[in-house]
């Protein structure tokens, strides 16, 4: 099935697509990617869910990705005695503490020893998603002494942020850890860690994961984001996640960090998704406001790998309506001629490698010539997130004998992954790149392709030959006798 735009769609699914019926409408609506959302349906549920996206994947014939979004520690207050809540008032005293005894409007538990370990006076606490905004007075080992800086009504078990201080908590908790070791074990291609602030919170995830799944790092926090190069550096991936990123930060400092994440990952050729409340009003609409489609695009226009959608398509009335208003978006925004200036205008990076050269010479040759796709052989997935990086604007066939690497290349821009066999010369790749593209309908006899590929095989990492080629079985052994 080929799509008909390069960004790819991530569809989180839940209680509104369930079962065969509605996955498989949504991946043919145009999801690339599903996420399974760990904060939300336990194993088995999961475990449900997995084998219908592979059972969709085999019925198809096309790899699809599995993101697995594991939760990361949640920090709550604690309950009241008045179950409804109590009403805190601008400038009023209101007391956090370790005491478990039901809360009242002067105070309330916080059962985080860790907090109050990392608080200074003058740091903010932001309470049900920032709705309430505490500044610290005086705080101790068990305690923190707050004024209410904007009231509201505060109720049971309502998440708080601490957005101005490193926490020393670890990015998995012990559910984590559990839910990270069952999905690795279902077989998922990615790993979502949410809650990072600094690259050691990567590397426990990794460790774990030891090669099972590609790491994905959420970047929520302002800690994240000031340490974001060195996180980027042991990340496979990256999601900016804007819902926490707004509360914890002044709203208007999300877009110009959201356009200097997504160039900091594109100019390392790791996979970015921009994340959150991308068509919010599709859970309860079957059309999406203006500002939210100018939203997607923006993004777009950016150049992220791919956009996602959450409760959209996990909870909402019209998950399929959302998936198609992802897809109808992405198709009008690349066809627009100022797209393909935009993203030539945005490409960047250091390129220092015999890979580098080539990736960007396959480039340069299917933009002045007629080329009708760039393919790539690759093992790891090193080669097609090199030609993704440089984002031609011709069709990118990343051919593989390892489903778990066409699975994974689903989340990379622009990449149409293939299974194929196991090749050990590069006249027989080239044939098999051949085939591909016109059994995927990207090229007929008499078109021509490139091809790049590792020599010799079964290398990661090892990109070093390129050729252009005719889409004609005999034309390529007439031409290369070997």
């Amino acid at each position: 099935m080929r799509r008909l735009r390069s960004v790819k769609i991530v569809a989180t699914l839940g209680p509104a697509s369930n079962d065969y019926e509605m996955i498989r409408a949504l991946f043919e609506a145009g999801a690339d990617v599903f996420r399974l959302n760990m904060s939300h349906g336990d194993h088995d549920e999961i475990r449900a869910r997995h084998e219908i996206i592979r059972k969709v994947e085999k019925d198809t014939g096309r790899p699809i990705a599995i993101l697995a979004d594991l939760q990361g520690p949640k920090l709550r207050v604690g309950v009241f005695a008045n179950d409804a809540g109590e009403e805190l008032e601008e400038g009023a005293p209101f007391r956090l503490d370790l005491d478990d005894a039901p809360g009242d409007n002067t105070r309330v538990q916080l059962p985080h020893r860790e907090i109050f370990d990392a608080l200074e006076p003058g740091a903010s606490l932001l309470v049900n998603d920032g709705k309430i905004r505490l500044r610290v007075e005086d705080c101790g080992a068990e305690f923190a002494n707050c004024v209410v800086t904007v009231g509201g009504t505060i109720s049971n078990r309502k998440g708080v942020n601490v957005p101005d201080v490193v926490l020393p908590l670890a990015a998995l908790s012990d559910k984590d850890r559990k839910d990270l070791e069952f999905v690795c074990q279902l077989g998922v291609d990615w790993l979502a860690l949410s809650f990072v602030q600094r690259p050691a919170d990567v590397w426990e995830a990794r460790e774990l994961a030891n090669g099972r799944a590609a790491i994905l790092s959420k970047i929520e926090k302002p800690a994240a984001v000031n340490a974001f190069d060195e996180i980027l550096e042991v990340s496979d991936g990256i999601m900016v996640a804007r819902g926490d990123l707004g509360v914890e930060l002044p709203v208007q400092n999300v877009p110009p960090i959201q356009k200097r994440l997504i160039r900091k990952c594109r100019a390392v050729a790791k996979p970015v998704i921009v994340a959150t409340q991308m068509l919010e009003s599709m859970i309860d609409s079957p059309m999406p406001t203006r500002a939210e489609v100018s939203d997607v695009a923006t993004a777009i226009y950016e150049g992220t790998d791919a956009i996602m959608l959450s409760a959209e398509s996990a909870a909402g009335s019209y998950p399929i309506e959302a998936v198609t208003t992802m897809n109808n978006v992405a198709i009008e925004v690349e066809s627009d001629p100022n797209y393909r200036d935009i993203i030539a205008a945005q490409r960047g990076g250091k390129k220092t490698t015999i890979a580098d050269g080539i990736v960007t010479a396959a480039r340069e040759i299917a933009e002045t010539t007629d080329i009708k796709a760039i393919c790539c052989f690759t093992q790891s997935g090193t080669t097609a997130t090199l030609v993704s990086r440089e984002r031609p604007h011709v069709p990118i066939l990343a051919l593989t004998p390892l489903t778990g690497t066409a699975r994974r290349l689903c989340l990379s821009w622009g990449t149409h992954c293939c299974l194929t066999g196991g090749v050990d010369r590069f006249k027989m790749a080239v044939v098999s790149a051949a085939r591909a593209a016109r059994q995927d309908g990207f090229a007929t006899e008499g078109c021509q392709i490139v091809v790049t590929a590792g020599v010799p095989f079964n290398i990661p990492g090892s990109t070093n030959i390129l050729r252009v080629a005719p889409c004609e079985e005999r034309l390529i052994f007439a031409t290369d006798p070997e």
